[in-house]
């Protein structure tokens, strides 16, 4: 399979912070974006949302993220939603933004064991580069960050999305794809992203791959 030509679209990457695949999916996608030239968006999934025992057709949940309140719900939750509504005030200061503080935050939990805690992402604030003044300003819009949170959630259970990293092609495939270890190399990440593509745009029907332990 020849590898997408930069600028031919935009691949969505529905993520969640809890999630370690989650996490080697988004750092693959960074390494494309800034080493390939590729397109890749942000978007959120709650998998807190996906396997909530209210929400039996997760594409027609009932119980949603983002109408929860800050203090309720167990503490992954909590932080979940944390994460969330801080991501999307990071990104109003723009695309690299977004990445350098979904990065950072993804290290922070998944590199360092931090708790999504209200220090742990001042801190991934501060090593993005954010203007931390904005960012505290665009966090207490918190109506408008809930806003936001919401369409994205309603956009991935309109796909069905289920688990995450989940890639959506610009052509319209998409799928759930589970990374056993992470690169950070432009070759690797290169490999890894057109074997991809050749497996989803191939027509096999592939479903699942898990090797046995």
């Amino acid at each position: 399979m020849t590898a997408p030509t930069p600028g031919t679209g935009v691949t969505d990457v529905y993520f969640d912070f809890l999630c370690p695949f989650a996490w080697r999916g988004v750092e693959m996608a960074d390494v494309l974006r800034r080493e390939r030239g590729l397109g890749f968006r942000l978007r959120h999934f709650s998998l807190v949302q996906g396997n909530h025992p209210e929400n039996p057709d997760r594409k027609a949940p009932t119980w949603w993220l983002h109408e929860q309140g800050a203090g309720e719900g167990e503490p992954f939750q909590q932080g979940s939603l944390r994460a969330f509504l801080a991501a999307h005030a990071a990104a109003r200061q723009g695309e690299d933004a977004a990445w350098n503080f979904t990065l950072a935050l993804f290290r922070a939990r998944h590199e360092r064991k931090a708790e999504l805690d209200e220090e742990t992402i001042r801190n991934a604030a501060e090593e993005a580069g954010l203007d931390l003044d904005q960012f505290a300003r665009d966090l207490a819009d918190d109506t408008g960050v809930r806003e936001e949170l919401g369409a994205e959630l309603r956009d991935a259970a309109a796909l069905g999305v289920f688990g995450t990293p989940t890639f959506a092609l610009p052509e319209g495939h998409a799928a759930y794809l589970r990374f056993s270890r992470l690169t950070r190399d432009p070759k690797d990440a290169q490999d890894l992203w057109s074997l991809y593509g050749e497996v989803l745009r191939s027509g096999a029907g592939v479903e699942t791959i898990k090797r046995p332990r």
